[in-house]
């Protein structure tokens, strides 16, 4: 009688990837719906929608720090899936009549809320792809060497691909319907400003966070 021997086990998930995997996906979903919301920050004005997408950025580069920036590109292309879920749901919940109890108000401020155009739609996909691609591609391209400055790669890379997204979503969404211009200046200031403050910390916090959770996996 033969002895077959058992299937090698595929590889084991770091735990730090597949808990940053989560956390990549929810952000990806929840950008959008914070970005139907502008806030006042002193004197600049940027949709809410932006604190969604540093995090976005900010959890890719780590992956590339952590795992190379070839996964993290995988990342940010799997996270077309839940992208592309969540607006195919949104699409189908519309369309569904609401049920009679429900309040006027709440379905009004519902489908305010929910309903946009295809256009604006594509432009938040379109922007997504290149400006986190983008993002992976310069963190991994400025990691070569020593890869120090961990903090510096991370804002550079960030600044960069807000500046992209920035011109990318409104150039899709608002061409033709409006002057762009001042709103173009606006926001990318305002996103350069944030990536320039918020990135850093928060770079080594998710690094920090992936190698206690691989080493806590050994």
């Amino acid at each position: 009688m033969t002895n077959l021997a058992p299937p090698s086990a595929a590889p084991p998930i770091p735990r730090a990837l597949f808990v940053l995997s989560i956390f990549y996906g929810g952000m990806v979903c929840i950008a959008g719906v914070l970005g139907n919301k502008q806030v006042a920050l002193g004197p600049l004005a940027v949709e809410a929608g932006i604190f969604a997408f540093l995090l976005l950025v900010v959890v890719s580069s780590a992956v590339a720090e952590l795992y190379g920036p070839r996964l993290a590109k995988q990342l940010v292309w799997f996270g077309f899936l839940p992208l592309l879920a969540s607006i195919a749901l949104v699409a189908i919940v519309l369309e569904l009549p609401a049920a009679d109890s429900m309040e006027a108000e709440r379905l009004t401020a519902f489908d305010l809320i929910m309903r946009s155009n295809l256009r604006i739609w594509m432009a938040g996909i379109i922007a997504y792809g290149v400006s986190q691609t983008l993002n992976v591609t310069i963190f991994g391209w400025l990691k070569r060497g020593e890869g120090k400055l961990l903090w510096l790669r991370a804002a550079i890379a960030s600044v960069l691909s807000q500046v992209v997204d920035t011109l990318i979503f409104i150039s899709v969404a608002f061409y033709g319907v409006f002057p762009i211009g001042q709103l173009v200046v606006g926001q990318m200031l305002t996103k350069v400003i944030l990536s320039i403050v918020l990135v850093p910390p928060l770079i080594y916090a998710f690094v920090g966070l992936g190698r206690r959770l691989d080493r806590g996996a050994m």
